[in-house]
Parts: structure tokens; C-alpha cells; sequence
């Protein structure tokens, strides 16, 4: 388990984390998400031991993860920006990879050679921006870790490629309880894999859900009736965003379902429509909740 409270983290003055405390379970894939700036990529340093925090708390399994060896042999970070010895082969990072995690497994590596594709034997900087990123994987997957941390991990494979090594990740957490940590812009990706989810915006973090729970708890609500109504409609419900198209209501509401039908019928509706959000489209209200510039986006 990964566990940050009241992580503080400062660049000479500017604040970069605030107060953060968010909890990733054993053997769960948890989504990172945020505006650009928010402080994904220091978060995930911080949370891999790369960099230290201020003040606050990051442990796993109840450990120090900052300068502690015996928790940075299970953990691989794969930064958004690659780097690998300069005029390396693939085949010289794996040794050196080799010497650096004990649970090295030299069979997977061989037999992800022939999935891939990729010459072992080719230095690293000349395989296209795709290929050092499968490359990543490769190595990544093959050090047998207990934790797996992603800035922006899926950023020029292609769909297939993609698919592919996504199905690798899933496999080792289905099978060896392997934790992922992911952060990502393609919201629909992070949705296809992720139990949890958590959104951090100028350094806080917003809110921390399961999944399911943080998609059945908000909704796309359209209404339309046969005279005007008041905006008594809403007490009482917590509404993120609403706005009028002719004489349609449309407006996102975080509530129960049934809370909202059971609001909403004694005005008697003639279009009631309760309609499911995207991971994409809740992260979107959420961050106009927190004052986020956005454009009217209703669809």
C-alpha cells in the first residue's frame, strides 16, 4: 500500500504540493489526474522517492520510501521524458537492470524480444520516440515489480502497441498484485484501466474515489417542462453546472439517482433524463467546480 499525508512540497519559494494525503491499495491501478501544472509529475517523484517532500508523510507498506533500498528494488518510475545510458543497447540496460532488481526474470525478457519485435542489440537512441517508450516498458516489466508508477506512460505507442502493453500491466496485477500508479491526459484510457481515481489541481488534491462510486454519484441531468419553473427545483441537490437551451434544463448534478428523480417529480417533467459521465466529462465539472477556466462545454 502507498500511503501520502499532509505531503508539502516547495521549489525554492513556489509551492508545488499542499497538504496532500491520498492512499493507493495493494494491487489496484490508481489514476492520477490534474490540470497542466497541477503537480502530477512532482507528486509521482515524490511518491517513487526520487525527490524528497518538505514535510508530510510518503511510506509504503508503512516504510520511508525516500533513500530506503529495499523498497526502491520493487518500485520502476517511467518518467514522461525517457532517459537511458548514452550509446546503451537495450541489451546492456536490461544487464544493468539485471544487477539492480533482484527479481529480474530473463525469460519474460526474451519472450517480450518476440512480441515486441525490437533488436536488443540496437542502441537505444536510435529507435523512434515509440519504440524507446516500448523499450521503457520492456525493462520496466521484466524487473518483476511490486510497484509501478507512470507519468504519461502511453504517449507515442501506437494503438496496438498500447493495447498490448496495457494487457501486460493488467495481467501483473491481476496475477502478482502489482500497484500502479498512472497519470495521463487521455482520460479514456486512465477510465479503461483504473479501480481509483485522484484529481489534483494547484497542488491539491481535490477529491479520491473509487471509480464506480465516483461515476454513479454524478450525473448528466436533462429536464424540460410544460411552464416555466423556478430554480427551487435544484434546493437542496449539489449542482455543478447547469444551463438552459430553449426550454431544456441541462445541468450536472452529484447526488444519488434517486434523490434526483424524487426531487424532480412533483414538477412533473416532461423530458427526464438522468444520463451516465465519462471519467472525462466529471473531471471537466470538477475542475470548473475548483475555478478552472472552461468554456461552456455542455454537449
Amino acid at each position: 500500500m502507498i500511503l501520502m499525508q499532509n505531503v508539502n512540497k516547495k521549489f525554492e519559494k513556489d509551492p508545488i504540493l499542499n497538504n496532500v494525503s491520498l492512499n493507493v491499495n495493494k494491487g489496484s491501478i490508481y489514476g492520477l489526474l490534474g490540470s497542466n501544472g497541477a503537480g502530477k509529475t512532482t507528486l509521482l517523484k515524490t511518491m517513487a522517492g526520487i525527490i524528497k517532500q518538505k514535510s508530510g508523510t510518503v511510506e509504503i507498506e508503512q516504510k520511508p520510501v525516500f533513500e530506503n533500498y529495499s523498497i526502491k528494488e520493487r518500485l520502476i518510475f517511467i518518467p514522461d521524458v525517457l532517459f537511458f545510458f548514452s550509446q546503451y543497447t537495450t541489451r546492456q540496460m536490461a544487464n544493468f537492470y539485471k544487477n539492480m532488481y533482484p527479481n529480474w526474470n530473463n525469460d519474460r525478457f526474451t519472450q517480450m524480444q518476440l512480441l515486441l519485435d525490437l533488436d536488443p542489440d540496437k542502441k537505444i537512441h536510435r529507435f523512434s520516440k515509440g519504440m524507446q517508450r516500448q523499450v521503457a516498458f520492456w525493462l520496466a516489466l521484466c524487473a518483476m515489480p511490486d510497484y509501478l508508477i507512470l507519468d504519461e506512460p502511453f504517449d507515442g505507442l501506437d494503438p496496438v502497441i498500447r493495447k498490448k502493453i496495457k494487457s501486460w500491466v493488467i495481467q501483473d496485477v491481476a496475477d502478482r498484485e502489482m500497484t500502479v500508479v498512472v497519470s495521463s491526459h487521455n482520460l479514456s484510457e486512465v477510465e479503461d484501466i483504473c479501480d481509483a481515481v485522484g484529481i489534483i489541481h494547484r497542488g491539491e488534491l481535490l477529491l479520491e474515489k473509487e471509480l464506480d462510486d465516483l461515476k454513479s454519484d454524478i450525473h448528466k441531468v436533462q429536464l424540460a417542462f410544460k411552464q416555466e419553473v423556478s430554480e427551487d427545483i435544484y434546493q437542496g441537490l449539489d449542482v455543478l453546472h447547469k444551463e438552459k437551451r430553449g426550454s431544456v434544463h441541462v445541468c450536472i448534478i452529484r447526488d444519488d439517482y434517486y434523490e434526483i428523480e424524487k426531487q424532480m417529480e412533483p414538477y412533473d417533467p416532461v423530458v427526464f433524463d438522468i444520463l451516465p459521465l465519462t471519467l472525462e466529462e466529471i473531471f471537466i465539472y470538477e475542475m470548473e467546480g475548483a475555478g478552472y477556466a472552461i468554456e461552456n462545454i455542455l454537449l
